[in-house]
């Protein structure tokens, strides 16, 4: 199975389901989301997770930059929602 990209700008909100922190590739959390049918990993690793201390279980996150695994999803970038996230997006004329 090929892994691809998703549009490169894509967001979306999920679930922190569980964190590995003895990952085989080191840290890891899953998450789930109502946009997907499969979870979706994401590292710890500074790299891609973009903020202090890592989240717990229950924690609403922001994933990025999706691709499209043969046992799921991984996001190749994550942080905690911010308040902005909730703005409705500002038209211009």
């Amino acid at each position: 199975m090929i892994a691809f990209d998703t549009a490169p700008d894509s967001r979306v909100g999920a679930i922190v389901k569980g964190v590995v922190g003895d990952g085989k590739h080191g840290p890891y959390a899953v998450a789930i989301s109502e946009d997907f049918s499969m979870s979706i990993t994401f590292s710890l690793n500074r790299a891609v997770w973009c903020e202090q201390g890592w989240p717990e279980s229950g924690t609403i996150v922001v994933l990025s930059k999706l691709r499209k695994k043969k046992k799921g999803w991984r996001a190749l970038k994550a942080r905690y929602v911010k308040p902005e996230d909730f703005k409705p997006p500002t038209k211009h004329c």
